[in-house]
């Protein structure tokens, strides 16, 4: 591995001590995910240039991943290099690369990369999902998955060595056998089947592709999959992945060059390890305003978080994990203030599903996630789905200008009324 710049060892040595003094409150921030990095564009924005706050960040990679195209990156595609150092310049907050390997909730510190600690006074938990590597014999010697770029890439690699070089020539063969029929499935069955139009293409899933949708949207979808030439089979359980192979309940075997893996997610056990109340799942159990539970100078946020609102706990995806980021960040900026942080609501409006690069289906939901009657097809839906996936970035942008451009988002009205008091 390469040295750090000299820019980013300063940075290091300063998150560690090197300087901030007496009196000054520190705030780590967890994971450069959509929900850590609006938390700590926020405090950067609002607090980070105050000599009495220190604010930083702790990220893996120095390069933001954008999860909502991580099947497009499966494919070949080039996607745009963003840097989060770049990102946090003129806000005071500081980045730290490194791996976070454990936290102490009791010690209020967090170690990174086995050799180094930083402490904090206030911590916002950021440390999303991955994919389920148990959730199956097999899964994680091989199948492949969207957890990272680089997992991204090897899938690429893959794809293009059995069905020649993605440019849609239909050259070479083979079978993709891609399991999970939820919405990032869909998008990698689609993306793969038009990027490499030679390979066989079989989705897999419990659930039938869509079966959140109202029924002409969810037609739409399973129709759009079938043009593309992607074999949905719904209503079964992969019990297994083998060297060339799935293997099914009930005993079935599906022969498989490829696998990529969608189904079911799980959470890193270092909340639970660190002695922070977690629900069944490992995620971090939040009251209203987004603190733990157990230890309330932490905060959680995105899919890292048990967030109850009035119609259930929140799942993980990008539209939701933004808005409890910014929430946090302005709850620690009210609490430094003396106030007291105000319950997060949140409600959602849509859920945008890609069918390769010109097509796609977008559900406008109910706060509750439930679906109206109105979505988009076709072309329209596609436009909407790449605005959607490029938002995030120019988002973070406007934040570091107008941090209250941020704090926007559908409170979800009655449908997330706890009892709580507003």
């Amino acid at each position: 591995m390469s040295a750090q710049p000299k820019s980013t060892r300063h940075k290091d040595a300063y998150a560690e001590g090197a300087g901030g003094g007496a009196g000054t409150h520190h705030v780590l921030v967890l994971g450069a995910g959509y929900a850590g990095m609006s938390a700590a564009v926020q405090l950067g924005a609002r607090v980070g240039r105050r000599r009495n706050v220190r604010v930083t960040l702790v990220n893996a990679q120095d390069t933001f991943t954008e999860r909502l195209r991580l099947h497009m990156t499966a494919t070949g595609q080039q996607l745009a290099e963003l840097s989060i150092p770049e990102l946090l310049e003129g806000t005071g907050a500081r980045f730290v690369r490194g791996w976070v390997t454990a936290v102490d909730a009791d010690a209020r510190t967090v170690r990174i990369d086995d050799d180094r600690v930083l402490h904090y006074d206030t911590l916002v938990y950021g440390l999303g999902s991955v994919a389920d590597l148990g959730a199956a014999a097999g899964v994680e010697e091989h199948a492949y998955t969207l957890n990272g770029p680089e997992d991204a890439a090897a899938l690429a690699d893959r794809l293009a060595r059995l069905g020649g070089s993605g440019s849609g020539s239909g050259s070479g063969s083979g079978t993709v056998v891609v399991v999970g029929s939820g919405l990032t499935g869909i998008e990698s069955a689609a993306e793969i089947a038009e990027r490499h139009p030679g390979l066989d293409v079989v989705l897999l899933g419990r659930r039938e592709p869509g079966a959140t949708m109202t029924p002409k949207a969810a037609a739409y979808l399973r129709a759009a999959l079938g043009r593309l030439g992607v074999t949905v089979r719904s209503g079964v359980e992969v019990v297994e992945v083998l060297p060339g192979a799935v293997g099914l309940a009930g005993g079935e075997r599906l022969a498989a060059d490829a696998v990529l893996w969608t189904s079911g997610t799980r959470v890193s056990p270092l909340a639970a390890a660190a002695g922070l109340a977690v629900d069944e799942r490992g995620r971090v159990l939040t009251d209203a305003a987004l603190r733990s539970v157990s230890h309330p100078e932490v905060y959680a946020v995105g899919d890292a978080a048990a967030i109850r609102q009035g119609y259930g706990v929140m799942h993980g995806t990008c539209q939701g994990g933004m808005p409890t980021g910014v929430h946090a960040a302005v709850s620690i900026v009210r609490t430094l203030k003396g106030k007291a942080p105000r319950p997060f609501r949140f409600g959602y409006y849509h859920t945008p599903v890609s069918l390769g690069r010109g097509d796609a289906v977008v559900q406008f939901t109910r706060p509750d996630d439930s679906p109206r009657r109105l979505h988009l097809t076709g072309r329209t839906a596609a436009r909407y789905k790449e605005a959607v996936s490029a938002a995030p970035w120019p988002t973070y942008g406007r934040m570091k200008k107008m941090p209250a451009s941020g704090a926007v988002w559908p409170r979800g009205g009655r449908f997330t009324r706890n009892g709580a008091p507003r």
